[in-house]
């Protein structure tokens, strides 16, 4: 299937749940929003994040447009229509996103801090619904980490800490054991104490992108498009010689053998390489 990620080109996609959408009339901590219907014809002009479902293996894309999920050669539209400025997925399968809401909801602008544990059918506004766009985002067990002008942190998804940090983060990753790491342009920066205090990393090229794939794995791509690697949670690093692109989104993970597998939005293109950048392979176009 082909992906309409520039303007005016669309997905015909098969869906089981679409763009309708109620909301309860309960207090913010516990709205929740139900969707049924279809998502034909949806234009996608914008994808945010690119990653897969840690259960089901599917790869997900959060967009302009709202969720989408790859299911052969096929793209079904998962949830309402919003913007989703920031996406990601703890190893448990719950999704975390911020952003903006669809014209055909009735959610709070900016969204503040949503969750799904339904694979992204619903939605429940966690918290700072009419506060928070996060544009950067990152979930480990209880605590979250998010940028919405401010970092903040949270432990139970509802009340927020306001952290320091050198220079605004353009992403966030948290590790399984909650080391977060921000791409800035003061460099890319570690904290292991949930946001209190950060020490820089030295990886070969600046990163723009960065991505954990296990507690002492990461990946990196670079301002010029390298992919850099390190198998000690950032300490010593190794550069790939092939120049990906100027990507806009990147995440990482295992296969099923253990081979690890990068996957970039690299010109509104999804794609993936399994030799850190020497092949690669387009999963969406």
């Amino acid at each position: 299937m082909v992906l309409a990620s520039r303007p005016l080109r669309h997905v015909t996609t098969v869906a089981s749940v679409g763009v309708g959408l109620t909301l309860a009339a309960c207090s913010p901590a516990a709205d929740k929003i139900g969707v049924q219907g279809d998502a034909d014809g949806i234009a996608i002009t914008h994808i945010h994040a690119a990653v897969r479902d840690p259960g089901r293996g599917d790869l997900l894309l959060a967009t302009h447009e709202g969720l989408f999920r790859q299911e052969g050669d096929q793209l079904v539209a998962v949830g309402p229509v919003m913007d989703l400025m920031s996406f990601t997925v703890d190893a448990d399968g719950t999704y975390y996103a911020s952003g903006h809401p669809g014209l055909q909801t009735d959610l709070p602008q900016p969204l503040g801090l949503i969750t799904s544990t339904d694979g992204g059918a619903s939605w429940t506004v966690a918290s700072r619904g009419g506060e928070s766009d996060f544009h950067a985002l990152a979930a480990s067990g209880s605590t979250v980490t998010g940028y919405d002008g401010t970092l903040r942190t949270s432990s139970d998804r509802r009340t927020w800490q306001e952290r320091s940090i050198t220079a605004p983060p353009r992403t966030l990753a948290a590790s399984p054991d909650g080391t977060i790491l921000a791409t800035t342009e003061a460099g890319l920066l570690r904290s292991s104490d949930a946001g209190v205090t950060w020490v820089r990393l030295t990886p070969p090229q600046q990163a723009i992108l960065v991505a954990w794939v296990d507690a002492s794995t990461v990946v990196a791509l670079s301002t010029v498009g390298r992919v850099a690697t390190s198998t000690d949670a950032g300490q010593s690093w190794s550069l790939a010689a092939t120049i990906l692109g100027e990507a806009g989104a990147l995440s990482a993970g295992r296969t099923s053998d253990g081979s690890l597998e990068i996957i970039a939005v690299v010109d509104d293109t999804v794609i993936r390489t399994l030799d850190e950048g020497t092949t690669t392979e387009v999963l969406v176009e």
